[in-house]
């Protein structure tokens, strides 16, 4: 059974902010001779790996909601600089929208059940139909969202 994970994306304004800085790390690292590939760097290992390699992705929840999603393509050990023991979510470069759904802060990331995850937003949804963020906050707090 598919599973996914949910995490907040702090610093970043909107999902193409998001998008840009992904771009940005894959065009550092073809500049470097490295495979460019997106990882999410993380303390801990989900010990449900199996179930969330199983098609599921991580969840970007971006000023207050969730806004977007990422397939995980991988999970393996991540070697640190400071030695202390560390997981790389290798990520697709693909961003998929999701509906808005409004999700209160946490520390780390979160299993979130596949029966729980937002569907894809329709497609065809361009750079300017993003929801401002006041926007949402207002449509949360009248119960809209």
């Amino acid at each position: 059974m598919t599973l996914h994970l949910i995490k907040l994306s702090v610093g970043i304004d909107d999902v193409e902010h998001l998008a840009r800085i992904q771009a940005k790390r894959l065009a550092d690292a073809r500049r470097q001779g490295v495979a460019p590939e997106l990882r999410h760097v993380t303390r801990n290992t989900p010990r449900q790996a199996d179930a969330i390699l199983d098609g599921g992705s991580i969840y970007w929840v971006i000023k207050g909601f969730i806004r977007a999603r990422q397939r995980i393509v991988a999970i393996r050990p991540f070697d640190r600089r400071d030695d202390r023991p560390a997981c790389a979510l290798v990520l697709d470069p693909k961003l998929v929208r999701t509906e808005l759904r409004s999700f209160r802060p946490f520390q780390g990331w979160r299993y979130l059940a596949a029966a729980s995850a937002p569907p894809d937003a329709p497609t065809g949804r361009s750079a300017t139909s993003e929801v401002p963020a006041a926007m949402a906050e207002e449509l949360k707090n009248l119960g809209l969202i």
